[in-house]
């Protein structure tokens, strides 16, 4: 990460600065912002090695190539497990069974998860079928809805992979930019109170989604074989063999510092935790029509145990910006953090990092002058949900909406309900579509008069809920996959949340506090997958069967919760929440939200800031 002073130096000696500015600028508003924008270069001296990977990578191609066709191993090359997350995939292996292999002198069983990009959560019937289709064909047998949004497959064997992607492509969705330092899959409301709002703002989610694209068609050639895809919007760009004579025209070959990640929320629902996303835009309507949006800037969940130097941050609302800057808007944030964030230090290289050590000031002047024009001021919004809205809606234009409860996303048959069999056979009749929420449920959307009795026929058969019998501390909880495929948890997450949900099932029915919504989240590490530090309790993994606990988030998702006691087992935890929990049941005010309370009775601060985060 170079100075200002060295950046300037770079700009006046660089005949590659790979910067393309926005259509919707003036020559004038250009020539500014070209003697202002600090492109990036590649230090090899101070960046990490995972900069040398992007740059010498020929725009994400890099040797995945032959890395697939490696029959030696379940793996692909080292640099190119970088690589690939680009491409929507990271490579995983059964923990569950990983000492018995080393036992038996077997390289770890190798698999790889695949992640749609989905904007806005909105796929339709048939994109659903086809995506279960796949999970049988080729990946554990289930499908897995994220936090963000998007379909997962998991335990996707290397041999199986391109036929995968291929299939995710044919169905006119694909991977790219699902996971890798861009942007990745934009949030939006998933479901219509007003339908024609909501249809309004998941376009724009769809339009900034594509606009922040990567351009490489190396995705097309691994993939697809260098075949046009259908599913993408845009024109792959125009590159010789191995790139030659491309530029990414908002990337550049360094791509972002870390990932980076946007949401729209449509007040007073804050359903896609709005204040947790890199970059945000709340919906103004006024007079019933979209005027525009105010920005946020600067959230995010990851951290590290025991280095105050990283830690959670909520988003700063920076202003208001009209539909015709929205993707100026965007874009230019996005180069920003492209030309300011840390290259030297990947975990302080999240855009938040980039404000703090601007300052919001100081990062807002630098974005003004890189897109030519300030932020209006921002306009007044209120959100007051943060959860989903189960069972059956009718939308104003007479179609009907039915939210199911998923636990953790999870879509599978157990034993005492048939969901991912069930699901295909709703999908075989649903005309409409299937909305993932950021909650990890499903939305069977649009469904007709007509086609009504006939999905609510299929929903019993197969015994799936719709969240009529689970407690309103069941249905507001998450909970990351965690063990046994993600390589960096240290403490399950969604194998044990339903049986720790049980005992604090009894812990509040003891205490008369059953119909109390609660938002619980849960973690195998800190690296925030299920956004635990939004949670009024948030249960972060330090070790198997030990946790870090969390208290003190707001309901609405607008304040972080902070630590309350660290590395604790079960028993602990409940015997350190239960005495809060009596105390709540005979002194909480009228509606008041179990976060706030902890902090009007002092059990802990409320953080006002990430920087706070630790004191």
């Amino acid at each position: 990460m170079a100075s200002e002073e060295t950046l300037l130096d770079v700009v006046e000696s660089s005949v590659d600065m790979e910067i393309i500015e926005p259509n919707s600028v003036t020559v004038a508003e250009q020539s500014h912002q070209d003697s202002f924008i600090q492109p990036t270069v590649y230090d090899p001296s101070t960046h990490t090695d995972v900069e040398r990977i992007k740059v010498e990578s020929e725009y994400l191609r890099g040797t995945i190539t032959p890395s697939l066709k490696n029959p030696l191993t379940g793996a692909v090359a080292d640099d190119d497990l970088m690589l690939i997350k680009f491409h929507g995939i990271y490579q995983q292996d059964d923990r569950d069974i990983r000492n018995e292999r080393r036992k038996q002198k077997l390289e770890p069983l190798y698999s790889f998860m695949i992640r749609a990009r989905v904007p806005g959560g909105v796929a339709t019937a048939a994109q659903y079928l086809q995506m279960a289709e796949l999970a049988t064909q080729y990946s554990s047998g289930s499908l897995r809805l994220t936090t963000r949004q998007a379909f997962q497959w998991h335990g996707v064997f290397k041999r199986n992979l391109k036929t995968t992607i291929a299939g995710i492509n044919k169905s006119m969705l694909d991977t790219i930019a699902a996971c890798g330092d861009v942007n990745r899959n934009v949030m939006s409301n998933p479901l219509p109170e007003t339908s024609a709002i909501h249809a309004e703002v998941y376009e724009w989610a769809q339009k900034i989604s594509e606009h922040l694209l990567p351009q490489t068609k190396a995705y097309h050639e691994i993939w697809l074989d260098g075949e046009k895809v259908e599913s993408s919007e845009v024109e792959p760009a125009k590159e010789g063999p191995q790139g030659q004579g491309f530029k990414e025209p908002i990337y550049g070959k360094t791509y972002l510092p870390r990932k980076f990640k946007t949401a729209l929320a449509i007040p007073p629902y804050n359903d896609v935790d709005v204040f947790a996303n890199d970059l945000g835009f709340i919906a103004i309507v006024e007079n019933e029509q979209l005027v525009g949006f105010n920005v946020t800037v600067g959230g995010g969940m990851g951290s590290s145990h025991g280095d105050e130097s990283t830690y959670p941050r909520v988003a700063d609302v920076i202003g208001f910006c009209s539909l015709d800057q929205v993707l100026t808007v965007a874009e230019n944030v996005v180069k920003v953090q492209r030309d300011f964030g840390n290259r030297e230090v990947r975990k302080l290289a999240r855009l938040k990092y980039t404000i703090d050590r601007l300052g919001l000031a100081g990062f807002k002047e630098k974005l003004f002058a890189y897109q030519g024009f300030e932020l209006a001021e921002a306009r007044a919004f209120e959100f007051k949900h943060n959860g989903d809205r189960y069972g059956w809606y009718q939308d104003e234009v007479g179609n009907w909406h039915l939210t199911l409860y998923i636990h953790s996303g999870r879509i599978a048959d157990f034993d005492d309900k048939l969901l991912f069999t069930g699901l295909k056979e709703i999908a075989k009749v649903h005309q409409g579509e299937f909305r993932i929420s950021p909650n990890q449920n499903l939305i069977i959307s649009n469904v007709t008069r007509q086609t009504k009795p006939v999905i609510e026929a299929l929903i019993n058969r197969y015994g799936i809920s719709i969240g009529e019998v689970e407690s309103p501390v069941r249905k507001n909880s998450l909970a990351c996959v965690a063990f046994p495929t993600c390589s960096l948890a240290m403490a399950e997450a969604e194998r044990y949340l339903p049986s720790f949900i049980d005992k604090f099932e009894e812990l509040l029915a003891k205490y008369d506090l059953s119909e109390q919504a609660i938002n619980i989240r849960m973690t195998g590490c800190p690296n925030g997958c299920a956004r635990p530090f939004l949670g009024e309790i948030g249960l972060v993994g330090k070790a198997p069967g030990k946790y870090n606990l969390y208290l003190g988030a707001s309901h609405i998702g607008s304040r972080l919760n902070k630590l309350y006691r660290e590395n604790i087992n079960e028993a602990q935890i409940l015997s350190e929440l239960e005495p809060i929990i009596q105390d709540y049941a005979n002194a909480k005010n009228e509606d008041e939200y179990f976060g706030d309370f902890v902090i009007r009775k002092g059990y802990i601060k409320a953080v006002q800031n990430g920087l706070d985060f630790h004191s």
